[in-house]
């Protein structure tokens, strides 16, 4: 592999190199990734057996110990360890950016405590793939991993993604897609713009672009397969200020009330449709109670 052409043992010391590994297509690993991977005396990889495939591609013969969620404090010691009879080590993920809804963390900031350098080597990531061939705003833009399964933490979260004014960002199952993209029409509208990036980097890569609606609609007609990127617009009623007039809202609120709707359903619709604040919402749908009252 030659010699490295950057510095990289800093005061000398032992290093930690964090190493982007690809997201499908094996041709995307760096000349840099490549040269660590060689040379590290180990490879900390969340799954041994697929590290061991891009590896073997590469003639590349570093042992491989395994990391993840049950065993990372255990790896934490180990790998600080290694760093103090000098050796390098670096700490792959499945695939892509490690860290990134990978364990890895806890090494990271052990390693740090300890007073060893924490090198990147920076590579493919399947959160800013999606993101650049989504066609919505890159900047600013927010990442939230998988989103939660309990009912609670996961209408927080869909109102949050309901009502801010970048591009959001989302991994989630195949299996799981449409319920997610249900969920997203609910809380931001049918008509919110959606980019869902599929398998990036393989043979059957696709992207699709569209509405929220649109995009239910399609994968309920053809099930999704492979790893599922979904990149969301952000609400154009936050991006524009919050235009929207109390006397707008109270309108649109009065004639949700007299379809039937709940109170608390049709706050949620104000803040769905309309990109408003959680609290000013209530507030409105609160004030037409008062006025009912009177």
């Amino acid at each position: 592999m030659g010699s490295p052409h950057y510095s990289d043992r800093l005061l000398g010391l032992a290093t930690l190199y964090v190493v982007s590994t690809p997201i499908g297509n094996l041709a995307d690993l760096t000349y840099r990734s490549a040269e660590v991977l060689a040379r590290a005396y180990r490879v900390v990889a969340e799954d041994t057996r697929r590290t061991r495939i891009l590896l073997r591609h590469y003639g590349i013969e570093t042992p491989v110990t395994s990391l993840h969620a049950h065993n990372e404090a255990q790896r934490c010691r180990l790998v600080t360890c290694w760093l103090e009879e000098g050796h390098d080590v670096a700490l792959v993920a499945d695939a892509g950016t490690p860290l990134i809804c990978d364990p890895g963390e806890r090494v990271v900031a052990s390693v740090l405590r300890k007073g060893y350098p924490v090198v990147p080597i920076p590579g493919p990531s399947a959160v800013l793939s999606a993101l650049v061939i989504s066609g919505l705003p890159t900047v600013p833009f927010t990442f939230h991993g998988f989103p939660p399964r309990k009912a609670k933490l996961r209408e927080q979260l869909l109102e949050r993604i309901a009502t801010a004014p970048e591009t959001t960002v989302l991994f989630e199952a195949p299996n799981r897609l449409v319920e997610l993209l249900i969920d997203l029409a609910r809380r931001c509208g049918p008509e919110r713009s959606v980019a869902v990036a599929r398998e990036l980097t393989k043979v059957h890569e696709d992207c699709f672009r569209g509405t929220l609606e649109d995009a239910r609609r399609y994968y309920e007609r053809v099930p999704p397969r492979g790893e599922v990127v979904v990149v969301v617009g952000g609400c154009a009623a936050t991006r524009e200020g919050d235009v929207t007039s109390d006397a707008e809202a109270r309108a649109l609120a009065r004639a949700l009330v007299a379809s039937g709707k709940r109170p608390s359903a049709v706050a949620r619709d104000l803040v769905a449709r309309l990109g408003l604040p959680r609290n000013r919402a209530y507030r409105i749908v609160q004030s037409l109670s008062v006025d009912e009252s009177r």
